[in-house]
């Protein structure tokens, strides 16, 4: 297996260099230029950290008549724009960042994308996980409109220094071992929290979505029919118990407040998907060494994964594609994941020692090269549904008034049920 990846690894980077000396002599690939000296713009829309931009960097070198335009925005604002785009008929990027979450609801929309197998990404199938390459395939198979990026297995990141002041083990397998379920995680919380009197979690909503998660089923079933009395009430029971125990810092994910309790030690643990650590060192470069890695109460789950796909309405549809496969290559994931930790959902990526062996310097040398391909090999994903990603959006919403106080917790799940309703029936 190994030697086959190697010889398509090398056959792909063959191509990629030759289609570069082609973009590169050509200035165009069938597609009208931006401006009469061949310079071609391609805007890609994301979120968090997708490990671009040295990669911009690299990509312009070796085509210098592309330039790349980086729009980096929030998570859910991403994907109501591109809807809103979608819709309108203008305006999309060349490259769209989509999460698994959001995946059902545009592949839903596969004439508004461009079919990546007639671009020949057929090829790809057998690389990537199956549940992966599935996920951004229409339902009838003969539509895909995205490549894999990353996969999201699930950890837990804490704070070393914060737990010794607490005196709770730090030692990543003892730690791992105080909480193998959720009820022990939320007593281990209230010892932190009573010896400490500072905040365990950083939100609820962060609790929620790694649990919910772990769930044999999520919001929707397979036939799109909302199911809100499993996965979410079993998740949505341990918030609120979270919530009430006093363990939550009430801070909202991806805004200035969230970013500032990395450094301030608002929180002392959260549930880690692999590309969360990206964000942490970005956000919070000081402390480094002060973090490490645990295993997630309850075992395994998935939180997150995107994809990266080509609308149809661009100018640049040949130009986009090429970037988009540029950046699926092993040696652009190695280094994405090296760099950001976001881990590809190609497996036989996982075997290349450049990731089994690696060791994260700012996560006090955890072996991430092991614990997050373990995770992703071990899932069996939910079905997210077309309506998943409005309808997780209204139950965070509440989840949010329960933490601010403005509404009780014993009547949240009925407000939860509702909202989540009327998610699913907009």
């Amino acid at each position: 297996m190994k030697r086959s990846w190697t010889r398509w690894a090398r056959t792909v980077a063959a191509g990629a260099v030759g289609l570069a000396l082609v973009a590169a002599c050509s200035g165009r690939s069938g597609q009208e230029s931006d401006a009469a000296d061949g310079q071609v713009t391609l805007k890609i829309n994301f979120w968090g950290d997708f490990g671009l931009q040295d990669l911009k960097t690299k990509y312009e070198a070796a085509n210098p008549n592309v330039k790349i335009q980086l729009n980096s925005g929030e998570y859910n604002a991403q994907h109501e724009d591109l809807q809103k785009k979608l819709v309108a008929g203008s305006g999309a990027p060349d490259i769209a960042a989509i999460d698994e979450g959001f995946m059902v609801q545009f592949r839903g929309q596969s004439d508004k994308f461009v079919n990546l197998l007639d671009k020949g990404a057929g090829s790809y199938e057998s690389k990537y996980l199956p549940w992966k390459w599935k996920q951004s395939l229409s339902a009838d198979g003969k539509t895909q409109i995205g490549l894999g990026t990353d996969t999201g297995g699930l950890a837990m990141c804490y704070r070393t220094d914060l737990f010794k002041a607490a005196g709770l083990p730090t030692d990543r397998d003892q730690v791992s071992a105080l909480w193998p379920t959720w009820d022990r995680f939320i007593e281990v919380g209230q010892q932190y929290t009573g010896k400490t009197r500072k905040k365990f979690i950083d939100a609820g909503t962060n609790l929620f979505n790694p649990i919910l998660g772990q769930q044999p089923v999520g919001f929707y079933n397979e036939q799109d029919q909302l199911q809100m009395e499993q996965g979410p009430k079993v998740a949505f029971d341990y918030t609120t118990k979270a919530i009430d125990a006093g363990l939550s810092a009430n801070l909202v994910s991806f805004q200035a407040d969230w970013d500032k309790g990395f450094t301030s030690g608002a929180f002392a643990v959260l549930a880690c998907p692999a590309w969360m650590l990206g964000h942490i060192k970005d956000t919070a470069p000081g402390t480094q060494g002060k973090w490490d890695i645990a295993a997630v109460p309850g075992g395994g789950g998935n939180w997150g994964g995107s994809f990266l796909t080509v609308p149809k309405q661009g100018k640049h549809v040949d130009e986009a594609y090429k970037l988009v496969e540029w950046l699926v290559q092993p040696e652009q994931q190695i280094e994405i994941f090296k760099k950001v930790g976001n881990l590809p959902s190609q497996p036989a990526l996982y075997s290349d020692p450049a990731i089994a062996d690696f060791k994260n310097p700012f996560f006090t040398n955890a072996p991430v090269g092991q614990i997050f391909p373990k995770m992703a090999q071990g899932l069996t994903p939910q079905y997210l549904g077309k309506k998943n990603g409005p309808t997780r959006v209204a139950v965070e919403n509440v989840i949010r008034r329960v933490e601010n106080r403005s509404l009780r917790s014993d009547a949240a799940w009925a407000e939860a049920v509702k909202e989540a309703e009327k998610a699913s029936s907009s």
